[in-house]
């Protein structure tokens, strides 16, 4: 169990594949990813336990996520941490804005999931630069995955990093990753809900992006109520809505990713 989020972690460790244009295959190295072990439940002190791990791991984290922040901010590369539940859209959203800023600025992507690299190879299609990295059955990218990942990658002098966590919208919103924004993703399938039922994620947005807009005809969701519940627990946090798959509200998006500096 990882003592921070509670997600079993004791299946393997991560790998980062860099995806080239002749599909070279998989350089990747492993990389163990840390899984502080709590029996708390067994010991009277568990709780007092279990807060030490976790302090632990996050603190670690948040020194490697400064590094990275230094690294990027050093060369001018502006990265987006993009979070949501499975099938919220990210992909989609990042294929259709590979595409529509080709030419703006250069564009870097790193996909994160717990297997398979099908995401990696849809970025990599639109010739994107693009490294995968698998979690195994980690729930979430950490500071020490994004590290290896940006050496793998390395990105060109002032581009825009696009980084797509695992779906999940509980232990993403942990991690510091070295980003500059955070951006969360929810599709009008998924409820109104939601920023009540995950506050600790949208609490940690900066950007709340409401997706797939076309089907807003035929699904009981309330975007002013959705909005409403985003800024209960994220008082200044803005909110835009859009269809990845229409292009409709996309201009605002690149608006908002072009002030990203």
């Amino acid at each position: 169990m990882c003592g921070t989020c509670g997600c079993s972690e004791e299946s393997g460790g991560t790998r980062i594949t860099m995806l080239r244009e002749d599909d070279e295959p998989d350089h990747g190295h492993p990389h163990p990813h840390p899984h502080p072990h709590s029996h708390a439940g067994l010991q009277p002190d568990g709780a007092v336990q279990t807060v030490t791990i976790e302090q632990r791991v996050l603190a670690k984290n948040d020194l490697l996520a400064e590094r990275n922040r230094t690294w990027m901010t050093d060369r001018g590369v502006v990265a987006v941490n993009m979070m949501s539940s499975p099938g919220a859209g990210k992909t989609t959203l990042l294929e259709r804005t590979i595409t529509d800023l080709a030419g703006r600025r250069p564009v870097a992507v790193i996909e994160g999931d717990q297997e398979t690299r099908l995401d990696a190879d849809r970025i990599g299609r639109t010739g994107c630069a693009v490294v995968q990295v698998n979690t195994g059955a980690g729930c979430h990218l950490d500071a020490e995955m994004m590290r290896d990942a940006l050496t793998a990658l390395s990105p060109a002098q002032g581009s825009l990093l696009m980084v797509e966590n695992v779906g999940n919208l509980v232990c993403p919103a942990l991690f510091d990753l070295g980003e500059r924004a955070k951006a969360v993703i929810i599709s009008v399938t998924e409820g109104t809900d939601k920023p009540l039922k995950y506050p600790y994620m949208f609490a940690a947005a900066d950007l709340i992006l409401i997706n797939k807009a076309d089907l807003l005809p035929y699904v009981d969701f309330d975007v002013e109520q959705c909005t409403r519940h985003a800024r209960s627990v994220n008082p200044d946090v803005r909110v835009l809505t859009l269809s990845a798959t229409t292009g409709e509200g996309l201009s605002h998006w690149y608006d908002w990713l072009a002030a990203q500096r």
